[in-house]
């Protein structure tokens, strides 16, 4: 596995789009900079969510960005994707490593200070932590402080990344946690223009490091 680096981690949300309009959203993401990308699809048959991750791939793959398929190392093994992210209702983390194997990235969410070290210990690459904001997807939110979010990252030797309603205009509260990056799915999915949007999260973000 090549260095893992999440500082721009985009999750995708399909609703409300044709499937080539998502597709040139993915694309145009892409070109903007990001480092990582989760394909997240709750609702969608087995066979839909394959499909659909195997065109995603081809565009991932042509800018040499990972592609991670949440929830389902079924679809991540049969497409072959770079990784697998699972929640702390999903299979454990110590049994996606086992079917991923260790080539392959193993992502997780947390919320709590022992919920990481779980993870962290089960073989996990990375953890994303949230929700700092309410969000406006589909996905049940519970709130974390970025005081549990810097306890956290110091508990933890992997790399942190913070979700939940995350904007170029909001991360501000994120200064001085030690995250490694910042997930993000509306501030780019619902964005006029997705390069951009990611350009400028990206931007705010390293500004953030600095100063």
């Amino acid at each position: 596995m090549k260095k893992l680096d999440t500082t721009m981690y985009f999750i995708t949300d399909s609703t409300n789009f044709t499937e080539e309009e998502f597709l040139f959203r993915v694309e145009e993401a892409c070109k903007g900079g990001i480092t990582l990308i989760q394909l997240r699809e709750k609702e969608r048959t087995t066979r839909e969510y394959l499909a659909l991750a195997e065109k995603v791939h081809e565009i991932t793959m042509r800018y040499d960005i990972p592609l991670i398929i949440d929830d389902r190392v079924d679809v991540a093994l049969a497409v072959n994707a770079e990784g697998v992210h699972v929640g702390q209702s999903d299979m454990p983390v110590r049994i996606a490593r086992q079917l991923m194997g260790n080539d392959k990235i193993v992502g997780a969410t947390a919320k709590t200070v022992p919920q990481a070290v779980e993870a962290c210990e089960q073989g996990a690459d990375y953890l994303g932590v949230g929700a700092i904001y309410p969000t406006t997807t589909k996905v049940r939110t519970v709130l974390t402080s970025v005081d549990t979010l810097k306890e956290i990252v110091k508990a933890v030797p992997i790399k942190v990344n913070a979700i939940g309603g995350l904007n170029k205009d909001n991360i501000h509260v994120l200064k001085d946690s030690g995250i490694d990056g910042i997930c993000v799915v509306s501030a780019i999915m619902k964005a006029d223009n997705p390069r951009t949007a990611a350009e400028e999260l990206k931007g705010a973000f390293y500004e953030l490091q600095q100063n």
